[in-house]
C-alpha cells in the first residue's frame, strides 16, 4: 500500500483540478459520500449523528457529510468551530448548500461546551475539524472541540485523518482525535500508518474519490509494508533444487559473554532459507558456538584466547569470503580497538553484499566516512534510533523527530540501504525509495532481536534477493513471526530465540 505526506496529497489535488479538469466541488462531493457510506456500514440504522468541523476544505467534507446524512434520513447536529466569515472556497459552498438553520457557530472557547449533551446522545461523531494541511500544534477552540470529541463516547468517524495528527510524521500536534475509524481518500497518509499516528486512527479505510490513477501512481510515496505486499516477492522453491541453490553467507560474530548474539544470528539464516551458513568466532569461543548451532559451520578465528577479533583475523576472513555470496558483520563482536579496526577494513574491502548490525555499527559511528570508501555493491545497515544517532552524529530526538528523514538522507549519501528499527521500522534505499513496516509488536523490545534479523538479511542475500526486496522481506518476516509468537503464547516474556523459531512457519504461511 503507498502512502504520501499531506504536501504530496495537496500537490496530488491541485494537478486533478488544474491539469485535469476535476472540480474542486466533485472531489468534496466524493469524500463526503465515501464517509457517509462508512458510516451506513459503521451503524446498523439510521440514528444521531454530529458533525465537528473547521474551516478548511476538511470542514467542506464534513458539510457535505452532515447534507447526506440528513438526505438520508439522519438527526444531524453540525457544530462549527470558526465564524461564517472565516470560511471561503468549495466549502463555503458546501456550507451554503447545508444551510444556515442546520450549522451552530461556535467560534469562541467555551461555546461548544454547551452542547455536550448532543456529543454525548449521538450514534456517530464526525470530526472535521482539522485536515492533512495541520504543521502547528493545535491551540485554542480547536483544542477544546478535540478534548470535548474525546470525551463524549460515541463512536468517531475522522474525516480524511484524525485532526491534530501531522500527515507526514504521525505526530501529534498538542492534541489529537481518537478515532474509532477514520476514511482517508485517494491514498493513505503516513501519519495513518506511523506511530503515534496510527494508535489515534482506528482502522483505516481509503475510498476513491475520482483522482486519475494516473497522478497518484506518479506522486511520491512510501510502501507499506503488509502480507499481501510481500507475498509476490517470496520466491517458491524448485523441486530439484540442492543446497548450493541458495546460497552460503558468512557470518562474523561473537565475544566473550555474547555469544548468544553469533549463535542467533547463525540459527536465523538458517531458519530463513539459507544453503549454508558458515559462523566465523574468535577461537576460543568456538567450542562454546560449536554447541549452541548444529546446522552452521563455525570457522575459528585466532584470537590469542582474548575472546574477540583481533587485525591479523584479517587474513583468515579474506580466505573465508571465497565461494560465499553474502557476509553478516556485527552480532556480538565487542568494541574492542582491534576489533573496531577490523570492521573498518572489513566494510572498505569486502566485494559481497553485507550486513552491519550491532558492534559493527558501532566501530563505523567513530568513522562514518569508511562508507563512502566500501567495495559491497549492497552494504545493509540495521540501527536502532541510538545508533542512527552515532552514526549520523545527532541526537536520539533529532533521529525520532523524523525518522524518515534521518534514514533517507542518510542511505542516499552514504549509498547505503538503512534499516531503522523500531515501532514501525523504516527501510531506505540509496535511490531514495522507501518502506515502512507493518508487522511486528511491542514484544520483540527484548534482547536478541537484531541478531534475529541480521541472520533473516543475510539469508535473503545469499539466496540472491535484490538488496531493497532483501530488507523488505527480511523486515517485514520478522515482524510477522513476532505477531504469531504473540499470538500464541502473548508479548510478554517473548524471547528472540521464540522468532527465531517462527521463521520457516512465517514464510510458509506468507508464500501460499
Amino acid at each position: 500500500m503507498k502512502v504520501v505526506t499531506g504536501t504530496t496529497m495537496q500537490e496530488i489535488d491541485r494537478r486533478t483540478i488544474e491539469e485535469f479538469g476535476v472540480p474542486g466541488l466533485a472531489l468534496m462531493e466524493n469524500a463526503g459520500t465515501g464517509c457517509v457510506a462508512a458510516i451506513t456500514e459503521l451503524c446498523d440504522s439510521t440514528g444521531r449523528a454530529v458533525v465537528v468541523a473547521g474551516k478548511g476544505n476538511n470542514g467542506g467534507d464534513g458539510f457535505v457529510v452532515a447534507r447526506l446524512l440528513r438526505e438520508n434520513g439522519w438527526q444531524v447536529a453540525t457544530f462549527v468551530i470558526a465564524r461564517k466569515e472565516e470560511i471561503g472556497g468549495d466549502a463555503r459552498v458546501n456550507l451554503e448548500r447545508l444551510g444556515d438553520g442546520a450549522v451552530t457557530f461556535c467560534s469562541e472557547p467555551g461555546m461548544l461546551g454547551h452542547y455536550v449533551a448532543a456529543l454525548r446522545e449521538a450514534d456517530v461523531i464526525v470530526d472535521a475539524l482539522l485536515g492533512t494541511g495541520l504543521r502547528s500544534e493545535v491551540t485554542g477552540v480547536y483544542a477544546e472541540a478535540i478534548s470535548l470529541v474525546n470525551a463524549a463516547g460515541p463512536p468517531v468517524l475522522a474525516v480524511d485523518i484524525p485532526s491534530g495528527i501531522d500527515a507526514a510524521t504521525g505526530k501529534v500536534l498538542g492534541t489529537a482525535v481518537r478515532a474509532d475509524l477514520t476514511v482517508t481518500f485517494a491514498l493513505a497518509k503516513c501519519g495513518h500508518v506511523m506511530y503515534p499516528g496510527v494508535t489515534f486512527t482506528g482502522s483505516l479505510k481509503v475510498v476513491d474519490i475520482g483522482i486519475p490513477g494516473e497522478v497518484t501512481d506518479a506522486a511520491p510515496g512510501l510502501e507499506f509494508l503488509e502480507a499481501d505486499a510481500i507475498r509476490p516477492l517470496l520466491r517458491k522453491r524448485e523441486r530439484t533444487s540442492h543446497k548450493g541453490s541458495f546460497g552460503h553467507c558468512l557470518i562474523i560474530a561473537g565475544s566473550t559473554g555474547k555469544t548468544g548474539a553469533a549463535a542467533m544470528a547463525a540459527n536465523s539464516a538458517v531458519r530463513s532459507g539459507a544453503g549454508l551458513v558458515t559462523l566465523a568466532v574468535p577461537a576460543s569461543l568456538s567450542p562454546i558456538l560449536e554447541a549452541k548451532t548444529t546446522e552452521a559451520m563455525t570457522l575459528p578465528l585466532p584470537d590469542g584466547d582474548l575472546g574477540y577479533l583481533v587485525n591479523a583475523d584479517q587474513a583468515f576472513i579474506d580466505n573465508a569470503l571465497e565461494g560465499k555470496n553474502a557476509v553478516a558483520v556485527g552480532p556480538g563482536l565487542s568494541l574492542h580497538p582491534e576489533t573496531v579496526q577490523l570492521v573498518r577494513r572489513l566494510v572498505s574491502t569486502v566485494s559481497l553484499p553485507l550486513v552491519l548490525d550491532a558492534d559493527g555499527l558501532n566501530a563505523v559511528a567513530g568513522e562514518p566516512e569508511v562508507l563512502l570508501h566500501k567495495k559491497s555493491p549492497a552494504l545493509i545497515l540495521t540501527p536502532h534510533p541510538g545508533e542512527m544517532a552515532r552514526l549520523a552524529g545527532c541526537s536520539v530526538t533529532d533521529v525520532e523527530r523524523g525518522r524518515t528523514t534521518a534514514a533517507r538522507e542518510f542511505a542516499e549519501y552514504h549509498g547505503v540501504y538503512v534499516i531503522l528499527k523500531g515501532a514501525r521500522t523504516i527501510i531506505a534505499a540509496p535511490d531514495g525509495r522507501l518502506a515502512i513496516n507493518g508487522s511486528g509488536n511491542p514484544g520483540m523490545a527484548s534482547g536478541g532481536m537484531g541478531d534475529v534479523l541480521a541472520g533473516i538479511l543475510v539469508a535473503l542475500l545469499a539466496q540472491g534477493y535484490e538488496p531493497f526486496t532483501a530488507c523488505r522481506i527480511g523486515v517485514f518476516l520478522h515482524g510477522h513471526a513476532a505477531d504469531m509468537v504473540a499470538a500464541e503464547m502473548g508479548e510478554i516474556g517473548m524471547a528472540a530465540v521464540d522468532v527465531q523459531e517462527r521463521l520457516p512457519y512465517a514464510c510458509n504461511q506468507l508464500i501460499q
